[in-house]
């Protein structure tokens, strides 16, 4: 088993340890596809408990909000270097 998939199920038994449906769980689980990403919800679920589950699903996806944000930032700074390198050495074939 993959460490991601353990951190899945990992989420997934904290999830059902609270008294999420286990659908529910199972829905979050695949959502949340990265070590960061679950490491971040079972935190999430350790710190609040049973909560609504539409209140459980905004937390969920603040954290991918903010993922996507991270990533179009890094991809934002790479395009920039890449500009920033053009504009000192100027267009040459290689």
């Amino acid at each position: 088993m993959a460490p991601e998939e353990n951190l899945r199920g990992s989420l997934i038994l904290a999830m059902r340890r609270e008294g999420y449906p286990a659908d529910f769980a199972a829905l979050v689980a695949r959502e949340m596809n990265t070590d960061y990403l679950a490491r971040r919800m079972i935190g999430y679920v350790n710190r609040v408990g049973l909560i609504p589950p539409e209140e459980f699903a905004d937390e969920m996806l603040s954290i991918l909000e903010e993922r996507d944000r991270l990533r179009a930032k890094h991809l934002a700074e790479e395009a920039q270097g890449k500009i920033n390198e053009m504009m000192e050495n100027g267009l040459h074939p290689d």
